[in-house]
């Protein structure tokens, strides 16, 4: 089970699988139409240049379009509901307990190692993409390493993993 960079398996739950499915099928089908329909609609009404109607669909359909790309590929690429390996060490669908090393008033933090798109199925847990700054620094650390990442703002951070287990839902 590995999620490397953009090309590789993103994990998630048959829930979120279904929900991005489902998103699918909205979008190509009724949402792509209506969207079709007000280019038409604005088309018929002649000067495209200064038609803000027209373009605005037109704009619309841009979004909708790479949304479609973008959900027929996570959904190609999903690797859904398989649980990792029990064995301390992070890999995507694992939840992870960490705490920031050096800081004493930090409280350890919980979160799920998997697609951003789980969020809407992991109520109350934080979900970060093995891709993250913190996501890919801990991938394959075991419970109880120390391992070190870059932040956004350029700061190193370093953090202990506390605990690696399993995300059963």
């Amino acid at each position: 089970m590995t999620q490397s960079t953009e090309q590789g398996t993103i994990w998630l739950t048959q829930d979120a699988f279904d929900k991005l499915q489902a998103e699918l099928a909205e979008l190509k089908g009724p949402v792509r139409q209506e969207v079709i329909e007000r280019i038409s609609a604005a088309r018929d009404e002649g000067d495209l240049k200064e038609n803000g109607g027209y373009h605005a669909a037109r704009e619309e359909q841009g979004r909708l379009e790479g949304r479609i790309r973008q959900l027929e590929d996570m959904l190609q690429r999903a690797e859904v509901g398989e649980t990792p390996e029990d064995d301390g060490t992070v890999s995507p669908g694992m939840k992870v307990t960490y705490k920031f090393v050096g800081d004493d008033d930090d409280e350890a933090e919980t979160f799920l190692l998997a697609a951003r798109e789980m969020e809407d199925s992991v109520e109350g847990l934080k979900v970060y993409s093995p891709q993250s700054p913190l996501g890919s620094a801990i991938i394959g650390a075991k419970k109880g390493e120390t391992v070190g990442y870059e932040a956004p703002n350029g700061k190193v951070l370093q953090v202990v993993v506390l605990d690696a287990v399993p995300f059963t839902g």
